[in-house]
Formats: C-alpha cells, structure tokens, sequence
C-alpha cells in the first residue's frame, strides 16, 4: 500500500482529527479535499467507513465497506466492517450479516471477533444454544484477552449472561 501524497495525508490527517472531536461533517469535507483517484486508498476508505458509522449512514458504510472486502479480502476488519454496516443498512438485518461472517469464518480461522459477533447474531436470531457455541470458540481463541466481561455488558448478548459464568 503506497502512501498518500503529503496534500492528501493532510486533508486524512485532518479528517481523523475532526472525527476525534465528533465534527463528522468536517471530517467528510476534508475527505472530500482528497484527489478522487485516492478516495478508494484503504486508508482513505477505513477514515470515511469510520464517518458513516458514526452518523449511522449504513448504505453508504456498507458500500465503503464492500469496496474493502474487495481491495484487502485478506483483512478480517473489513468482513467484520461489512457485516455490522449489513446488519443496520436499509433493508439489512442480522441473517444477510451473518452469511458474511459464515464465509469470512473459514477464511479467518484465529480471528476471535468473527466468531464472537456470530454467537451476537445467533443470540439475536433466539439461537441460544449456537450463540454459546459461537461465544465459547470466542473466548479460547481471545486467549489472554478475557472478553468475557465485555460480552457481559453486551446487549446483544443479553440473553446469555447468566450462562457466561459458565464458559
């Protein structure tokens, strides 16, 4: 991946530090500085998808996050980028999302947070018995990261807590 000219890693720069101040419009305009031919720069794409998250424009981060599955397929966070943008875009939900982490699962097979969306998703779906499955492989591939008090404040997750001690 080649860097940004310095004018085009200014304008990144700068978006990343409006972003940090939550000006998400200004942190798009400075985006929108950036030569056209670099606005598909995974740099540049990773600064814009975090934009749209953060104004809940999940069309346009499911595009964004598209276009890098396409570029770096070899980069779990932008399978797991695609299917959390897939899961609230319009027209999305939580089955098209998990068909993306099913296929980046195989792909991915030391990536902890693949597998603790999953047990997310199938929690959600009312699964509860492949959520603790999909929570469990979470947690032995975490290894020293102990995930199990994040999962425990994990809405998502909700309804497993009280069977979390238990991993």
């Amino acid at each position: 991946m080649n860097p940004l000219p310095l004018q085009d890693q200014r304008h990144l720069d700068a978006a990343e530090g409006w972003l940090g101040l939550g000006d998400h419009l200004s942190a798009n305009e400075e985006l929108d500085q950036i030569t056209p031919e670099l606005g598909v720069h995974p740099v540049v794409l990773a600064v814009r998808y975090q934009v749209y998250a953060k104004t809940k424009n999940w069309d346009g981060a499911v595009e964004i996050a598209g276009t890098f599955v396409k570029l770096l397929p070899e980069k779990p966070a932008a399978w797991i980028s695609l299917a959390y943008a897939t899961r609230r875009k319009t027209g999305g939900g939580i089955p098209e999302a998990k068909k993306i982490l099913l296929e980046a699962e195989s792909k991915f097979p030391a990536e902890y947070l693949i597998r603790y969306n999953l047990a997310c998703y199938e929690c959600q779906l009312g699964n509860l018995k492949e959520a603790m499955v999909w929570l469990k492989r979470a947690i032995d591939l975490a290894g020293s990261r102990d995930i199990r008090l994040r999962a425990l404040e994990d809405e998502d997750l909700q309804a497993l807590w009280s069977k979390i001690g238990e991993i």
